[in-house]
């Protein structure tokens, strides 16, 4: 699809319609937002669109009222033309813990039935045993597997590094390799670099996802474009910029007329498109509030995703504590060195975070030790990419040791089970109930979801 291309044309993924939103508004744009704007974003020509996944399962069907299977059967109806992708988090899914290989292989299946062509797996840790199980299924179905290594900086992470995860990726048959940059981490130069080694040795397709927190993903992308990357995430204008990706039209006006033109049309369908959407901000800004979208240069210290740096701030002012916010940021380095210095992403962004709150509020470190955190030090996420603190394993362990196999492995299987839950009627709601469980009863009630249900 791409290998084969001479071109040095650079394709767009637009992701308006996923983490735009999500990383905006707390993922609250309805689908309801979405299909008037679908007919055009078809005409566009893009790559794909970043439509499923992440936190738009459980938003959808938990605060929106929605199917979320729902939502990809409308816009699969109406998008012919373009691939529809989603982000999947390994053996998490789209939850926060790992589950078994039935329902994960259950899952992947129907998303594949109802829409999704491209499957853009990550890991926490980047440990690829979790993404093992998903990768497969989705060559198993001949759809687009896109293996996505979750950047960031510490004394354990190198180009070399990612480039040994990539080759994995790749051997477990990955069409597509991503550099997942979550908090706008990556520096113009060290595009360059990781994606010429990308390009080099592992010699797949390398696409790009950069968020604008720290303001660098603009000259990210062009130094990564030059290196050799072919495709690159963008939000529509009216949902880009701040904790969000860079606007579509601007990279495909700064790449116009060289030799890595997109060739799309910054009038006709992508104009449209963006005034679609100007319409739905207006319409989030009344319900949500409006987003931060100043540049935050600290990020690059501290390496705080805009999610995280949200939830972190809510649970400081439940705790009447948000004067404390400077030292609850300055913990949080410590705790993700103790921790093996997992990159900060879901779910370990929200690991190290609550745990280091809770270092700062109860006066002594690990004082309160989180279930979770305990379970990271256990193994249970999986492998760390460094050493855990060894007194904090202690703690933790006693004189048990980690576990070494795949964390799944240990997991029963739970779709049998699901399936005889109250109201479940077929495999997606047994799927849905294994994911969130504690969201079903609310669900079945839900007038969207039964007028959705329905296949």
């Amino acid at each position: 699809m791409l290998r084969g291309e001479q071109s040095r044309k650079v394709f767009i993924t637009e992701t308006v319609l996923r983490d735009g939103h999500q990383s905006l508004f707390a993922t609250r744009m309805r689908t309801d937002d979405m299909l008037p704007a679908l007919e055009a974003m078809d005409e566009v020509g893009y790559w794909s669109l970043e439509m499923w996944g992440g936190a738009t399962f459980e938003v959808a069907q938990r605060y929106l009222n929605e199917n979320p299977w729902g939502r990809l059967r409308q816009i699969r109806a109406v998008v012919k033309k373009t691939r529809l992708q989603m982000l999947l988090r390994g053996q998490n899914l789209v939850g926060y813990q790992h589950y078994p290989d039935d329902v994960v292989v259950r899952f992947v299946e129907l998303a594949a039935e109802n829409g999704i062509d491209v499957f853009r797996v990550f890991d926490a840790l980047n440990d690829v045993r979790n993404m093992e199980c998903v990768i497969s299924t989705v060559k198993r179905l001949n759809k687009h597997a896109e293996g996505a290594i979750s950047y960031t900086l510490s004394p354990v992470h190198s180009v070399e590094s990612f480039v040994k995860t990539a080759k994995e990726l790749r051997d477990l048959g990955c069409d597509t390799i991503c550099i997942k940059d979550m908090a706008g981490l990556l520096t113009p130069y060290a595009a360059s670099e990781l994606v010429s080694a990308l390009v080099k040795e592992v010699e797949l397709p390398v696409h790009m996802h950069c968020h604008t927190t720290s303001g660098l993903a603009q000259m990210a992308y062009l130094k990564g474009i030059e290196a050799g990357a072919r495709i690159i995430d963008c939000a529509i204008s009216p949902f880009a910029g701040g904790t969000s990706q860079p606007a579509t039209g601007t990279m495909v006006a700064a790449l116009s007329g060289s030799p890595y033109d997109t060739g799309l049309d910054l009038r006709g369908a992508l104009h449209r498109v963006a005034e679609h959407f100007s319409e739905v901000r207006k319409k989030l800004e009344a319900t949500v509030g409006q987003p931060d979208v100043r540049i935050d240069t600290a990020i690059l210290e501290y390496q705080i995703p805009g999610g995280m740096m949200s939830n972190l701030t809510n649970q400081l002012k439940e705790q009447k504590a948000l004067h404390r916010l400077k030292e609850v940021l300055e913990e949080v380095p410590r705790v993700r060195a103790d921790l093996g210095y997992p990159p900060l992403v879901t779910p370990t962004s929200q690991i190290v975070g609550v745990q280091a709150v809770m270092n700062v509020l109860f006066g002594q470190r690990y004082g309160v030790i989180l279930e979770e955190t305990k379970n990271l030090v256990r193994g249970f996420y999986g492998r760390t990419p460094g050493p855990i603190n060894e007194d904090l394993k202690r703690r933790v362990l006693g004189k048990e040791e980690p576990i070494t196999c795949r964390p799944a492995d240990m997991l029963k299987p739970m779709l049998v089970e699901a399936q005889k839950a109250k109201g479940v009627k077929n495999d997606e709601d047994a799927v849905t109930y294994a994911l969130f469980p504690q969201n079903w009863e609310a669900y079945l009630k839900s007038s969207q979801r039964n007028s959705t249900a329905e296949r």
